[in-house]
């Protein structure tokens, strides 16, 4: 996906795998810290969501 974003930004160009690369190590270091904080807090909250469903039938 990452490279396809690239592509649409700046086209076909000479260096559009350097590009590539440099966007996916920029959003994977954004990214991994992001998911790896936050997935606790999603999986709570689904389970808070999902035990008042049960309760409630």
């Amino acid at each position: 996906m990452s490279f396809v974003i690239s592509v649409f930004n700046v086209g076909f160009v000479n260096n559009i795998l350097e590009i590539w690369v440099k966007a996916w190590c920029f959003a994977f270091i954004v990214a991994f810290p992001t998911i790896f904080t936050i997935s606790p807090i999603v999986h709570k909250l689904v389970n808070v969501v999902l035990d008042e469903e049960s309760h409630g039938n």
